[in-house]
């Protein structure tokens, strides 16, 4: 119950926070004034709240979220503690998918050109990672699924660096800025497809909860207990992949949230999958929300890519979990 508590106040100081920082810094008073003379009004602030600042704390939310909970997932299923989007190459894949059509097409296809293409990178990244981890194999494993993943995520990332060179300076800053990560494009349009995203991953881990859990007590028991666990790890990558698509073509790459999320959530003694993958997910959104505030004030009058900021937080996190000797390889 402390946790849930601390979770909803954070929730409430980081909305606010979003909506008062910015290049223009808004007092209480006028963010409050400006939220109240609704979406509709004349007034500048009003339209700084609502046109920039809500869409943009609402995609930092969602995304965060979206990919917690995907980390969790993977966590779970693999049943290990180092499975991430990033790693498995769904990420990598949506971002050079992303990338072409927005260095070929030029928006041929209106808001839905990136989204297809994050989707099409993403499927075709999922696709490689299948042939790479069941090549002469029946079976998966979690080490396979690591390696297999990694090989993807690097060759996917390579691609995406030679569509960068590939394309013209201007659209080549651009792409380059969109690569590293950021919220400073949200618009409202954006927000019913985070939150188609972050809605499939949802309900799909709370669909699956018990067949997950099995998991987690080894495969040889989830099998016993009637999981088909083939189906399971399919089922949940490409699941993860598709919503990671979508929330890629919004941000661009955001990495570590899916990895150091539930590490975090478990330090509050969090053991039930089921609250492990809730309240992972509540406290992604959290954390790419205040990695936000922190990308718009660390250097005045210009603002940071946030994948800047959660890379750093990340490796810190990381580091600490090495020097702690808290890597185990295992998600329960």
């Amino acid at each position: 119950m402390k946790f849930i508590i601390l979770l909803g106040m954070s929730f409430l100081l980081v909305g606010g926070a979003e909506f008062t920082i910015g290049t223009a810094h808004l007092s209480c008073q006028q963010t409050i004034h400006g939220f109240l003379a609704g979406p509709y009004s004349h007034d500048i602030i009003a339209r700084i709240i609502w046109l920039f600042r809500i869409p943009r704390f609402f995609l930092a939310f969602l995304a965060g979220v979206g990919l917690a909970a995907s980390g969790s997932l993977l966590q779970g299923v693999t049943r290990n503690s180092l499975a991430d989007p990033f790693l498995f190459g769904l990420s990598s894949g949506a971002a050079a998918g992303a990338v072409a059509m927005i260095v070929f097409a030029n928006d041929i296809l209106g808001i839905w050109t990136t989204q297809l293409g994050a989707i099409c990178g993403s499927l075709c990244s999922t696709g490689a990672f299948f042939l790479l981890a069941f090549y002469r194999r029946n079976v998966l494993s979690s080490d396979r699924i690591i390696l297999s993943g990694l090989s993807v995520s690097f060759i996917f990332s390579t691609i995406t660096n030679f569509f960068i060179f590939y394309g013209d300076r201007n659209t080549a800053q651009s792409v380059l800025f969109w690569t590293i990560g950021s919220f400073s494009s949200a618009q409202w349009s954006n927000i019913p497809i985070a939150l188609l995203a972050t809605g499939i991953i949802i309900l799909y881990g709370i669909k699956n909860n018990n067949q997950i859990v099995a998991m987690l007590a080894g495969k040889e028991t989830a099998f016993s207990l009637g999981v088909n666990v083939q189906y399971l790890y399919v089922t949940t990558l490409c699941v993860t992949s598709f919503s990671c698509a979508l929330l890629v073509s919004l941000c661009g790459p955001i990495g570590f949230v899916g990895l150091i999320v539930p590490h975090l959530v478990r330090l509050f003694y969090v053991r039930s999958f089921r609250k492990l993958f809730l309240y992972s997910s509540f406290a992604g959104g959290i954390l790419t929300t205040v990695a936000d505030i922190i990308s718009k004030i660390i250097i005045p009058s210009q603002e940071v890519p946030v994948g800047i900021i959660i890379s750093a937080i990340g490796s810190v996190f990381l580091m600490l979990m090495l020097l702690k000797g808290k890597g185990h390889n295992s998600a329960s």
